[in-house]
C-alpha cells in the first residue's frame, strides 16, 4: 500500500467578506474563522457569520472566536450562526469549556494560549478532559491575539501537549515551511499574514500560503 501524505489543516482567520471566504474554500482551506471581539479590527455581526455559514459547504469548518465573552451570549451566537468550533482567547476556566461543549453541542471547543518563555505544561493540564485542541499564539502584554508576530516555537517541544496544536502568531507565506517543518502541528492559523489590511485578505498571499503547506507536506 502506498505510504499517505500527512495533511496539516490550515484555517484562516478575521474574516469579514464574503469574496475571500469563497475565495478560501476555492483554495482547499479547512475551516474559517470569525472574530466576536469588538476590539477586533476583524469583529463582524452574527448576522453576517449566519449568512456565510448558510453557503458553506460540507466538510468546511466555521469557528467563532471569542475573548472573555459572557457564557450564554457566546452560546446563542455559536447556536444563531451555526458554527462548528468556538476559539476560546481569554480567561475562560475549565468549567466555561466544559459548559460550552455540553450545551453548544455540536460545537466543539479549542482553547487559545499566549506562549512565552514562562508557559508551563501545567497551564494546558485542567483543559486536556474538556476541550478538543490547544491553539498556540504569540504572548504580547495586553493583547488577546493576533499580534502578528511569532514566538519561539521550539517551547511547543517542552510543552509536551496532549492534544492536537494548531499553531498561530505571525504565519505568512514565507516562514509557513520552517513552521510545520519545526512543530509538526495538526493544523495552522494564519490571518494577518495574508492580508492587505485588516480583514481584507490579499488571494495571492493565500494561493502561496496553503501551496507552501501543501509543498511541505509532500516533502
Amino acid at each position: 500500500m502506498k505510504k499517505m501524505t500527512y495533511r496539516t489543516r490550515i484555517k484562516m482567520c478575521g474574516l469579514t467578506r464574503i469574496k475571500d471566504v469563497e475565495f478560501g474554500i476555492s483554495q482547499g482551506l479547512d475551516a474559517l474563522g470569525f472574530i466576536f471581539y469588538e476590539k477586533s479590527p476583524r469583529g463582524v455581526q452574527p448576522d453576517f457569520v449566519r449568512n456565510v455559514v448558510s453557503k458553506v459547504p460540507p466538510f468546511v469548518d466555521c469557528v467563532g472566536v471569542f475573548v472573555d465573552r459572557d457564557r450564554e451570549e457566546a452560546e446563542e451566537i455559536i447556536e444563531y450562526c451555526g458554527l462548528s468550533h468556538a476559539q476560546l482567547h481569554g480567561r475562560e476556566d475549565k468549567k466555561y469549556c466544559e459548559r460550552v461543549e455540553r450545551f453548544a453541542s455540536p460545537c466543539h471547543v479549542v482553547k487559545a494560549f499566549r506562549v512565552s518563555s514562562s508557559t508551563k505544561k501545567s497551564d494546558f493540564t485542567p483543559y486536556d478532559d474538556v476541550v478538543h485542541g490547544y491553539l498556540l499564539d504569540t504572548y504580547k502584554k495586553g493583547n488577546a491575539g493576533g499580534t502578528g508576530e511569532i514566538f519561539d516555537w521550539n517551547i511547543i517541544k517542552q510543552l509536551d501537549l496532549q492534544l492536537p496544536v494548531i499553531l498561530a502568531g505571525g504565519l505568512t507565506p514565507e516562514n509557513v515551511e520552517t513552521a510545520i517543518r519545526t512543530v509538526r502541528p495538526f493544523g495552522v492559523d494564519v490571518n494577518s499574514g495574508v492580508e492587505i489590511e485588516p480583514g481584507v485578505k490579499d488571494h495571492a498571499k493565500i494561493i502561496d500560503f496553503v501551496q507552501k503547506v501543501r509543498k511541505v507536506d509532500s516533502a
